[in-house]
């Protein structure tokens, strides 16, 4: 049975999650094989899409749930929350 874990995060950048941030997001995700959403403002999205990350236009202190599920969810989380804390490297 797939792990499924959810956790909250909040988007530390000054300009939100734009361009940047949802280019390493995916490009993060690239080896991992477990699915990766994001929610915010009641819209549910595949992190994996920039275009996705980018539609749901999360501004700085945005709240956004992490939900991974799959054989590797937890490494995902793991590499997903530490995204979000250190900004992307964008500090």
């Amino acid at each position: 049975m797939a792990l499924k874990l959810t956790s909250k995060v909040k988007v530390k950048n000054p300009l939100g999650l734009h361009t940047r941030p949802a280019a390493a997001i995916v490009k993060m995700l690239q080896p991992l094989k477990s699915s990766v959403s994001f929610t915010y403002k009641n819209e549910t999205i595949n992190a994996r899409s920039i275009m996705s990350i980018l539609m749901l236009a999360a501004r700085k202190n945005s709240q956004i749930v992490i939900t991974t599920e799959g054989d590797d969810a937890e490494a995902a989380m793991r590499v997903m929350v530490r995204a979000f804390e250190e900004q992307f490297g964008e500090k």
